[in-house]
C-alpha cells in the first residue's frame, strides 16, 4: 500500500456513523482501492435465508506441514488479509494477504495474530497471543505498537477477536486458548474495552472463554459469544456497556462474527462448519455450510457482498446479496 496517501476511513466506520445518523449505506471500493462507504436509498440487497453453502477459495492452500488455522478474515484496500498460526509451540503466527484472483503473499512474518481489524484510520489491529497484548502494525514497514498492554499490572492471556466503534473505542475478547504462547495471564477470561485515551476496563469476567466479538450498526450493543453456548447482547449506555443479556442460545462451539447492513449476526460455529445468520432480534434466517472447522467471518470484494470464511486451513466464499461488515 503506499504511504504517500492519506488513509481512506475504513467503511465499517463509515457504515456504523452514517447509520447512526439515520442514513442507510450501501458499500463500495473507491478509485484507489481502499475500502470506503457510499451512502444510497437504503441498505444494498436482502440477507440470505435457508441452507447454503460456500466454496473453498482453492489459491489459499495450507501453508505449514503442522495443523493450524485460518482466522481474523479482515477486507482492506481491496484485499484480504488473515492469520495463519499453527499449533505449534508458541502458536507462531503470520498475516497472509489474498487479492482475489490472484496470489496469496505474507503481509506480516511473524505478528503473532489471532483476530484482526481495521481501524478509521486503515491501520490493522491485532489480537496477539505472542505478546499477550492488542496491537497495532504499520503494514508498509512492519513495525508493531501496543495498544493495550496489560489490565491492573498484568499481561492479558491470549487476545483474541476485536470490534472498535466508530469514536475509536476497542472492545476485545481474551480466552485462554493459546495461553501458553507467552508467560503471565490474567485470573479470568474477560471481555476488555479501551478507551481512545488508552485506558482499559473490564466489561465482563465472569464467562469462561469468550470468543466472538461484534458491535452493532449504531454502536448502542456489543455481542459477545463464548463456550457458554450463548450470544450475549450488552446494551451500551454513554459509551459504557451494561449488564448483558442472551440473545441467542445453543450456538455449538462459538467463533467469530460479523453485521450485514441490515444488522443481522454472522456467527461462526467452529465444530459443526456452519455459520449462522440471526436476526438483531435473535431469530434464525440462513445456515451456511462448509467442510472443515471454521473460526471467522468478514464481509469483502469489490462490492461488499463476498462473504469471506476462515478456518482449518482453508478460507471460503460466497456471493451474497447483501453488503457487510469487512470484519
Amino acid at each position: 500500500m503506499s504511504v504517500s496517501h492519506r488513509r481512506a476511513p475504513c467503511y465499517a466506520s463509515l457504515l456504523r456513523l452514517l447509520l447512526a445518523a439515520g442514513v442507510t449505506a450501501a458499500v463500495a471500493t473507491s478509485v484507489s482501492g481502499a475500502a470506503s462507504a457510499a451512502p444510497a436509498a437504503s441498505c444494498s440487497g436482502k440477507a440470505p435465508s435457508g441452507e447454503l453453502k460456500a466454496e473453498r477459495i482453492a489459491a489459499i492452500a495450507p501453508s505449514r506441514s503442522e495443523p493450524g488455522l485460518y482466522e481474523g478474515p479482515v477486507w482492506m484496500d481491496g484485499a484480504l488479509y488473515f492469520s495463519d498460526f499453527s499449533f505449534s509451540q508458541g502458536f507462531p503466527s503470520r498475516v497472509r494477504k489474498y487479492i482475489p484472483g490472484g496470489a496469496v503473499t505474507t503481509a506480516l512474518d511473524d505478528a503473532g495474530s489471532n483476530g484482526l481489524a481495521v481501524d478509521a484510520k486503515g491501520a490493522l489491529v491485532a489480537a496477539t497471543h505472542k505478546f499477550k497484548a492488542l496491537s497495532r502494525y504499520d503494514l508498509a514497514g512492519g513495525e508493531r505498537t501496543n495498544v493495550a498492554a496489560q489490565f491492573q499490572g498484568q499481561v492479558f492471556n491470549s487476545p483474541n477477536d476485536i470490534a472498535i466503534a466508530a469514536d475509536g473505542t476497542i472492545y476485545f475478547t481474551d480466552p485462554d486458548y493459546q495461553k501458553a504462547a507467552a508467560p503471565g495471564g490474567q485470573p479470568v477470561t474477560g471481555i476488555y474495552r479501551v478507551a481512545t485515551n488508552g485506558a482499559v476496563t473490564l466489561v465482563d469476567g465472569s464467562r469462561k472463554n469468550p470468543n466472538g466479538i461484534a458491535l452493532s450498526l449504531n454502536g448502542d450493543t456489543l455481542y459477545v459469544n463464548a463456550s457458554d453456548g450463548a450470544v450475549r447482547a450488552y446494551p451500551i449506555k454513554d459509551g459504557v456497556p451494561q449488564a448483558g443479556r442472551d440473545l441467542i442460545k445453543g450456538i455449538e462451539n462459538g467463533d467469530g462474527m460479523t453485521l450485514d447492513c441490515h444488522g443481522n449476526l454472522y456467527v461462526t460455529e467452529h465444530a459443526p462448519k456452519r455459520v449462522r445468520v440471526f436476526s438483531p432480534q435473535g431469530r434464525e434466517l440462513a445456515t451456511i455450510r462448509v467442510d472443515a472447522n471454521v473460526t471467522n467471518v468478514a464481509f469483502g470484494g469489490s462490492d461488499g457482498k463476498t462473504l469471506y470464511i476462515t478456518g482449518a486451513g482453508a478460507v471460503w466464499q460466497l456471493p451474497l446479496d447483501v453488503t457487510g461488515l469487512p470484519y
